[in-house]
């Protein structure tokens, strides 16, 4: 592993301690048990919940062994789902994505929290919305609310309403100098579709939309509303999916970073698993990380697709 990529996982580490604020309440346990697999740790649950980015693939290329993994879960007869924050991409974007990369999930098996803004919209007061948005896919899952996309024109940003932060494909330093202005100038809601701050991808850890949203808040003094992980909204609409009357500490979270998979999932009374191999953590002591956040998952293993230890 490069020193660049360690030096990138202990910047993105620290911008997460220094957020911890803005992020929810949860209790947790004083230790956690090591594992070799998933497999091993699996058994007294009924429903794994996935993240996807450092856990099933890295960008656009999967884990060793999650596929199988996942494989196994299903024959020993568990419920399977994938609980991302992956905003930027509709659904049938993310289906095709998960087919190519040998995964096998139906699409209620997959809940992401483009998902979980639309509900939000859905249900908040209709407004003119600015979207920090990649124009490629053109609106395709926001037909049926009023949004622009967010490019160099000043005039956009002045205009709307309210602003969604959705993908940051695209952006720039000079759009964030401009929301950040417009919104010093006149505070407007800012909804936040994908709260991490990185994601791992083949070269390097990727800005996501909650990195460019504390900003915002630092500098414009707004309080975003965020929708994905490790915020309830996701994890209550994966629930009502999937099985809306299992206990919580039948569910499993599996992640690889601390202050969104770990955080969120505890807060919902899940048990929770780190994934330490592929993602956020990777080049850091994960022992040192959990003791620097207080968030103390229940398991922690290398890969999903290790094999299970034999005795």
């Amino acid at each position: 592993m490069s020193g660049a990529r360690g030096r990138e996982a202990a910047a993105a580490f620290e911008a997460y301690l220094g957020v911890r604020s803005r992020l929810p309440a949860a209790g947790f346990g004083r230790a956690w048990q090591s594992a070799e697999s998933l497999a091993e740790i699996a058994g007294p649950f009924d429903l794994v919940l996935l993240d996807a980015y450092g856990v099933l693939n890295v960008g656009d290329s999967p884990i060793p062994g999650a596929a199988e993994a996942i494989a196994a879960l299903r024959a020993a007869g568990k419920s399977v789902a994938v609980v991302s924050n992956s905003a930027a991409y509709p659904k049938r974007v993310m289906m095709q994505r998960y087919a190519r990369l040998g995964f096998d999930f139906a699409p209620e098996e997959v809940v992401t929290s483009r998902e979980a803004l639309l509900a939000h919209l859905a249900r908040a007061p209709r407004l003119r919305w600015g979207a920090m948005m990649n124009p490629g896919y053109g609106m395709e899952d926001f037909e049926s609310i009023e949004v622009s996309f967010l490019g160099d024109d000043p005039a956009a940003y002045a205009e709307a309403e309210g602003f969604l932060l959705v993908g940051t494909d695209g952006w720039t330093e000079t759009r964030q100098s401009m929301l950040q202005a417009a919104l010093r100038a006149h505070p407007r809601p800012v909804v936040v579709g994908n709260p991490d701050i990185v994601a791992p991808r083949e070269t390097g850890l990727s800005l996501e939309p909650g990195h460019f949203a504390h900003l915002l808040a630092d500098a414009a003094g707004i309080a975003p509303v965020f929708l994905g992980k490790p915020f309830a909204e996701i994890y209550t609409l994966a629930l009502n999916q999937l099985a809306p009357q299992l206990a919580p500490e039948r569910v499993l979270m599996v992640g690889d970073t601390l202050h969104t998979d770990i955080l969120g999932g505890r807060q919902m009374g899940f048990a929770t698993s780190l994934v330490t191999g592929h993602g956020a953590l990777v080049g850091l002591d994960p022992a040192e990380a959990i003791r620097r956040s207080g968030i103390v998952p229940d398991f922690v293993i290398r890969s999903i697709g290790t094999a299970p230890r034999r005795g």
